[in-house]
C-alpha cells in the first residue's frame, strides 16, 4: 500500500511550504511561488484558491498585489491545508465493501482501518507549517539529509 499525495495536495503542500518560507516578506505573485516550488502556473490559482476558500490564504490584486499566509505558520497545520485543497481526510467509504461506512455494519477490517486514518490525521493536525519550513530551510541549507528528519523507529527503506 502506499499513502501518497494527489496533485492538489501536493500543490498544496508546496505553496504553503513556499508562504511559510517567505512568511513577513510581503506578498507573492503566483508566478514567482509557481516557479519556486515547481508548480504549473495555470494550475496555482486553482489550488490557491481553495486555501483562500479555507482562510489560511489571503490574496490581493494589482502591481502590489499577490498572496501571503493568513495566520502564522505554527497555526496552519499540514491537516489543514490537505482538507482544502484535498477534502476531509477520513474516508467515508468501507474498506472491504466499497459502499459508505457505517458502525452498524462494520466490516472486520473497520477498527483497524479507523485507527489508522485517526493516526495519520492526528500527526498531520500535529505538523505545523513552521516546523515544515524550518526542516526545508535545513534541507536546503545542506545541513541534514531527509534521514536526519525520520521519526524515531522509522524503518529502513526497503531495497529493490
Amino acid at each position: 500500500m502506499r499513502l501518497t499525495l494527489g496533485k492538489r495536495g501536493d500543490y498544496g503542500v508546496r505553496a504553503t511550504l513556499y508562504l511559510a518560507r517567505k512568511h513577513g516578506d510581503g506578498r507573492k505573485k503566483s508566478r514567482e511561488i509557481a516557479r519556486a516550488m515547481v508548480i504549473p502556473e495555470r494550475f496555482l490559482p486553482q489550488i490557491m484558491t481553495d486555501l483562500i476558500r479555507a482562510e489560511l490564504v489571503t490574496s490581493m490584486a494589482g502591481p502590489d498585489g499577490g498572496y501571503e499566509l493568513a495566520r502564522l505558520p505554527e497555526e496552519i497545520s499540514l491537516l489543514d491545508v490537505m482538507e482544502a485543497v484535498e477534502g476531509p481526510a477520513r474516508s467515508e467509504r468501507c474498506v472491504l465493501r466499497g459502499g459508505p461506512c457505517h458502525w452498524d455494519h462494520a466490516c472486520a477490517v473497520h477498527a483497524a482501518w479507523f485507527k489508522a486514518q485517526q493516526a495519520l490525521i492526528d500527526s498531520m493536525r500535529e505538523t505545523s507549517f513552521s516546523e515544515l519550513a524550518a526542516t526545508d530551510a535545513r534541507l536546503e541549507a545542506g545541513l541534514g539529509t531527509p534521514d536526519d528528519f525520520k521519526p524515531p523507529g522509522d524503518p529502513a527503506p526497503a531495497e529493490d
